[in-house]
């Protein structure tokens, strides 16, 4: 007779524990989490952590080294808006890469090559056009006392696209590492670039700290990229013939990527209108005080942005070998959760302490929102796995019912309470709503996965094994 289920987990429970004690065990078991799929989606998850650590040591220096820290906010924000595209436009390269359709080895860098240069020409055009046309854009977006620093917001978007197309080929590759690497790098660029040029350039050097942290990791990302060709060419035997030029031009890409545009616009209401809607139903301090615990709740977004990353090519790579990727999603689900429950109960426990350390006596005002806007953005974390999920295995009507619910929240919020508390909880009534409609949709098996080579999705698979084996170090 077999021995009882709990006697086996008790027995490896012990074994493991034993191995532990040694460092040989220990070393083994750090590097089997290291190579597992929940420590590169941790990994990731702690690159944004990271990268959000320095971009809120950048906020508190630029605020100290400028005296118009407002209108470095404002150009931020404008710059945040053109980013859209590129947060975007990483997804559909991951998700496309990791099925082989950019290629595998020199094709994967002619691909990218050829995406480079014609980026290179539309960067030069729209920043002439930028540059004409720059005290309009600075009048529209509030900064009329630095044209030049609006005119850098264009190019700079440009410039993100860039290395959002290059970090997707990465991710596409299965090179978490230097993804996570470059994300903190970036805002390490920036912070360095641009606390030096603001002594000179004031709040136009500030922000000239951006192109600086995109060109930078953009060259970093193609010497990671280069080193993944060397090692697939050695890898391949014999040699295969190359065909020159691109696998997909950079036209035929965009085109594709509708669906994640899409699916980032709709969590970008979700994530953002609140602050909007406040403005309108508060006071102007209230509304003060309110975006400041706003922009503390969301702190759980970011780990969820991080974990996407590793979220989008890998349930890619399972759906076309035809394996249940639902697994993949309750792991990067895990990360969000471990991380939300210290984060919540900082949230429920020390509110006004925290919020008044951070942003001052003045903006606490509404600190007893802290807790549910928590709440509401942990949710939204979730919700942003599952569109995540859902757009990485192609699925895209979903976003029409998800997409509603964004636009009912600000229609809810502005007749919402005026105690930004109650305020809060109507906002999360409406983060709750839009994750059910959202996990509705993730959490169905899919009917026909793919699962033979007959299938077109399945014959796409073969390739991917290739593809996510190479992990540059």
């Amino acid at each position: 007779m077999s021995a009882p289920a709990t006697d086996s987990a008790a027995a490896r429970a012990t074994a493991l524990l034993q191995s532990l004690r040694h460092p040989h065990g220990r070393q083994a078991a750090i590097a089997g989490l290291r190579g597992s799929d929940t420590g590169k989606a941790a990994g990731l998850a702690g690159a944004m952590i990271a990268n959000n650590v320095i971009a809120l040591v950048s906020t508190v220096v630029f605020a100290r080294e400028l005296t118009d820290y407002g209108s470095l906010g404002a150009l931020i924000s404008y710059l945040l808006i053109l980013t859209v595209a590129g947060q975007a436009m990483q997804v559909a390269t991951a998700r496309e890469g990791v099925l082989g359709h950019l290629g595998l080895g020199d094709k994967l860098i002619a691909t990218t090559r050829s995406w480079t240069r014609t980026m290179m020409i539309v960067t030069g055009v729209l920043a002439v056009v930028s540059v004409l046309l720059r005290q309009p854009i600075a009048d529209a977006v509030g900064v009329k006392h630095y044209p030049w620093a609006a005119a850098f917001g264009i190019p700079a978007g440009c410039l993100y696209l860039e290395v959002s197309l290059l970090r997707g080929a990465l991710q596409g590759v299965g090179d978490y590492k230097s993804v996570g690497l470059s994300l903190i790098g970036e805002q390490g660029a920036r912070l360095i670039g641009g606390a030096i040029l603001a002594i000179p350039f004031s709040v136009t050097g500030a922000y000239i700290g951006s192109l600086i942290s995109y060109i930078a990791m953009s060259l970093y990302c193609i010497v990671q990229l280069n080193r993944y060709a060397v090692a697939h060419h050695a890898e391949t035997a014999p040699p295969s013939d190359i065909p020159p030029g691109a696998a997909v031009s950079l036209w035929k890409h965009v085109q594709r990527a509708g669906a994640p545009i899409a699916g980032l616009v709709v969590i970008a209401v979700l994530q953002n209108i609140d602050i909007i809607a406040a403005k309108h139903r508060f006071g102007s301090h209230a509304a003060t005080s309110y975006a400041a615990v706003a922009v503390a709740a969301k702190v759980l977004i970011w780990v969820a942005i991080g974990a996407g990353f590793y979220l989008v090519p890998e349930v890619s790579r399972r759906r076309a070998a035809g394996l249940d990727t639902r697994s993949v999603l309750f792991k990067a689900l895990g990360i969000v959760l471990v991380c939300a429950v210290p984060v919540l109960l900082i949230f429920g426990g020390a509110s006004h302490l925290l919020i008044k350390s951070v942003f001052g006596a003045s903006k606490s005002g509404a600190s007893d929102a802290l807790f549910p806007l928590g709440l509401a953005f942990s949710v939204l974390a979730c919700t942003y796995l599952a569109i995540q999920y859902m757009l990485a295995l192609k699925h895209t009507w979903f976003l029409v019912v998800v997409g509603a619910v964004a636009v009912a929240e600000p229609i809810l919020l502005i007749h919402a309470s005026r105690k930004p508390s109650a305020f809060a909880f109507t906002v999360l009534g409406v983060q709750a709503a839009a994750a059910i409609v959202a996990f509705g949709f993730a959490l169905r098996r899919e009917k026909a996965p793919p699962s033979s080579p007959a299938d077109p999705d399945a014959a796409e698979g073969e390739p991917i094994a290739l593809a996510a084996s190479v992990q540059v170090d």
